[in-house]
């Protein structure tokens, strides 16, 4: 993955993916597209819901993020297509893609029903997953720069370190000043420098657990009801094995792992989802213990793709065995999602 993987994004302007397939609300234009100007896109309104989640994916062409493009890239199979659809921006109309030759009309066709240009605006619940699946998606990226400067790869720390400074808190630093949370970018830009600067330095181990603490400060501005509800938790779950999954299949390539930055970053996005999956556990296995059990099993499953944060000579499993556990997953977490007794913890 390279630098500024999550630009040009920001938090209300943001496609997610797995928050758009939890909507069951269809979105209402507030205004039309002008043709050709991707500045006067439509914008539309996503609130809080929790059915619909096996409805159809959009992704804001314009705005989402690398590891939401990846989406495109391993259905189609075509090299560095993420890198290739945001190098051509700004899109007027979905249609752009051929136009633009991005991909070809066959190609297209095959995702046409996927593609936007519109921007979305989160409000409620919606709202706030977003910004903790964001917030978690740093907490990944952590994880994993934690255990290669654990190995002695302060090389192949310094992207994961990058990321969530250069990357991805454009995309919450809005959210960050409504909350009234401090801003930890000041810290982030210091560890990535002293990383780069001096691996070795003892300072490095305090400052990672400085920026590890910042996220979760941040995420400990959400409600506690919030945080501690699984329908909330497992949306942001679902959230972050859709980008795995999405990195996972962008990593994956002739059999082989092609890239490292991508396998690392699947894995940590997996290892913080089971952490929140910990915590919310035993509320699920009591009040849906077949879901909790499937899901578990998953989870259990999912996690062996990763044995270790240095990549496998072959690959554990293929990017499609990988899709199958994830919305496997999905498919269980909705159940729980849905479940009357989870409802009425909600209100």
């Amino acid at each position: 993955m390279i630098k500024f993987r999550y630009i040009c994004l920001t938090v209300a302007a943001c496609a997610s993916v797995t928050l758009s397939s939890c909507s069951s609300n269809t979105p209402t234009a507030d205004s039309s597209p002008a043709a050709g100007n991707a500045n006067s896109a439509a914008q539309t309104t996503q609130t809080a819901s929790h059915s619909g989640h096996g409805s159809t994916k959009k992704i804001n062409i314009n705005t989402a993020i690398l590891s939401e493009l990846d989406k495109f890239e391993g259905q189609l199979g075509v090299p560095a297509l993420s890198h290739k659809i945001q190098a051509s921006r700004p899109y007027g109309s979905p249609e752009d893609l051929v136009t633009k030759k991005v991909i070809t009309q066959e190609q297209f066709d095959k995702i046409k029903d996927q593609v936007t240009v519109e921007e979305v605006v989160l409000t409620g619940e919606a709202k706030d997953v977003d910004y903790m699946t964001k917030l978690g998606l740093m907490k990944g990226h952590l994880i994993v720069a934690q255990e290669l400067l654990d190995k002695n790869q302060p090389k192949q720390a310094e992207p994961h370190i990058g990321h969530p400074v250069e990357e991805i808190y454009v995309d919450v630093e809005d959210q960050l000043k409504e909350r009234n949370v401090k801003e930890f970018k000041t810290t982030l830009i210091g560890l990535q420098d002293l990383v780069k600067a001096k691996p070795k330095d003892a300072k490095v181990k305090t400052d990672l657990a400085s920026s590890m603490q910042a996220v979760d400060g941040a995420i400990a501005a959400l409600s506690e009801s919030e945080r501690t509800n699984p329908a909330f938790i497992l949306q942001v779950i679902n959230g972050l094995l859709d980008a795995a999954n999405s990195e996972y299949s962008a990593a994956i390539a002739d059999g082989k792992v092609s890239a490292a930055i991508e396998y690392q970053d699947s894995r940590g996005f997996v290892v913080y989802a089971n952490d929140l999956y910990k915590g919310i556990s035993s509320q699920v296995a009591k009040n849906n213990p077949t879901a909790h059990k499937a899901i578990e099993t998953n989870m259990a499953e999912l996690l062996k793709v990763w044995p270790s944060v240095i990549p496998p000579a072959k690959p554990v499993k293929t990017p499609e065995e990988v899709t199958k556990l994830v919305k496997g997953i999905g498919q269980e977490s909705q159940k729980v999602i849905n479940a009357p007794g989870t409802q009425a913890q909600k209100s």
